[in-house]
């Protein structure tokens, strides 16, 4: 704390905050107390309520500013409740893929487990190729994008899952985006907000997506609601339960939830009084808890996992001791855990990547790392290499796997004969290859071949 000239003592805080002059070991108490019960979704919901800007939207397109892809009841929606007891849209059918470049490239056992699960579930869905990456890994790592270029960025995606019905000779607005990524994820919402508070922001991005054929009616498209893979798992828990076929009863899990997903719009994150008795973010735990998985609470569960986009970059070795000294080593040894699951692309490579790192400096830690939706496919019998992927993954899980009585050597063998399939050009697909064809402007359909009569 430092003083002004006149003696006046500035601490950042409010009026209300007084010095408890609490020194040594007092201090250390009273430090462990808050941290033990300190309730943290009390701490965000006693603050000034936030404005709820989908509020803003639809005086914009009231005032015939934008165009909204609304959830529409052919989308089947399941409405949750968000941190201030605001209800969200959660589309369940008919649904366009978002895909995560740090998934594909990095995990791709996630995005493939949560096509699985949909294919067991009778989900209809597009996991079309006209996507870009969101490009917010660029802007918060390095500082090098902006606002409007990412905004350019997020219209013209969700303009493409609007019209994507195009290829199938549906309407616009059949399939809504589900973002797979967690960065994705909180990115689009902050940049939804400056671009529904920001009429300059508007007018620029008008501009370039008109250049594209990205407008509706001359309009930007708004989406209804920005909705996360782990929304879509939440709101599907008890259908996937009823699919399960391994008893997970017996196994420990501590769960991260990403900053990106529930940190950064934190208005919009779903809790529920069922979860946690409603005082964390809902998605994962609730799954989890649905599943029969016991899901152990640890006093670091708030902490970011250390990537931070600039960490990773820059201090990557605060990143790699972060992830362990303060994720993993409180899980394996205070919660004594066997697994941690988390729900998004850079979560998930930090705390399965770096444990290598532990090894080498004499902090062994062996904490099987995945997704959400990667142990709910375990679960329900998916595959652990063909579906999982697991291979791809540096974190040991071959005692989890005994763990949930999966016979991992029988089923690395299988892969290994697979893999000679895939080289011999046999391969299987996940779905029917139609459901990647790709649409929009500028699209023309394949011709048709008519056979001739002989």
């Amino acid at each position: 704390m430092s003083n002004s000239g006149d003696g006046t003592r500035f601490t950042g805080h409010g009026p209300e905050w007084k010095d408890s002059a609490l020194e040594g070991a007092q201090a250390r108490a009273a430090t462990q107390w808050v941290e033990a019960h300190v309730d943290r979704r009390a701490m965000l919901t006693s603050k000034d309520r936030v404005e709820d800007v989908r509020d803003v939207m639809w005086q914009l397109e009231k005032d015939g500013e934008i165009a909204v892809h609304r959830v529409r009841d052919e989308h089947a929606p399941v409405t949750v409740k968000t941190l201030f007891g605001w209800d969200k849209k959660i589309p369940t059918t008919q649904l366009w893929h978002h895909k995560s470049c740090g998934q594909c490239g990095n995990i791709p056992g996630y995005p493939t487990s949560v096509l699985w699960l949909m294919n067991r579930l009778g989900t209809r869905y597009l996991d079309e190729t006209d996507q870009t990456s969101c490009t917010a890994w660029n802007y918060h790592g390095s500082g090098i994008g902006n606002v409007e270029s990412l905004a350019c960025v997020f219209l013209r995606n969700f303009h493409q899952a609007y019209v994507s019905g195009k290829a199938q000779g549906l309407a616009d607005g059949h399939f809504y985006p589900l973002v797979h990524c967690g960065t994705s994820f909180g990115n689009y919402k902050e940049i939804r907000m400056f671009l529904l508070h920001s009429a300059e922001l508007r007018e620029r991005v008008r501009k370039v997506l008109a250049k594209l054929g990205r407008l509706v009616d001359g309009k930007l498209l708004i989406p209804e609601e920005i909705v996360h893979y782990s929304e879509w798992l939440h709101v599907m828990r008890e259908p996937i339960a009823e699919m399960r076929t391994i008893d997970v009863s017996g196994i420990r899990a501590t769960v991260h939830p990403a900053c990106h997903v529930y940190k950064m719009i934190p208005e919009d994150a779903i809790y529920d009084d069922q979860v946690l008795e409603g005082n964390r973010v809902a998605v994962t735990t609730g799954l989890l808890q649905a599943l029969g998985t016991q899901v152990i609470d640890y006093e670091t569960w708030y902490d970011c996992c250390g990537f931070g986009f600039r960490h990773i970059i820059s201090e990557r070795e605060f990143t790699r001791s972060f992830a362990i000294d303060r994720k993993l080593r409180v899980a394996q040894e205070k919660a004594r855990a066997d697994m941690m699951i988390g729900h998004d692309t850079g979560c998930i490579t930090t705390l399965d990547k770096n444990q290598w790192i532990g090894k080498a400096a004499g902090k062994e830690v062996r904490m099987p790392i995945m997704a959400d939706c990667q142990f709910a496919a375990l679960a329900c019998g998916a595959d652990p290499y063909r579906i999982v992927q697991l291979h791809w993954h540096a974190s040991p899980v071959e005692l989890l796997l005994e763990k949930m009585g999966i016979d991992w050597q029988a089923a690395k063998a299988s892969f290994v004969e697979y893999l000679e399939q895939v080289k011999a050009g046999k391969g299987e697909s996940l779905y029917d290859p139609r459901l990647m064809i790709t649409s929009g402007p500028g699209f023309k359909p394949l011709p048709v071949q008519v056979s001739k009569p002989s």
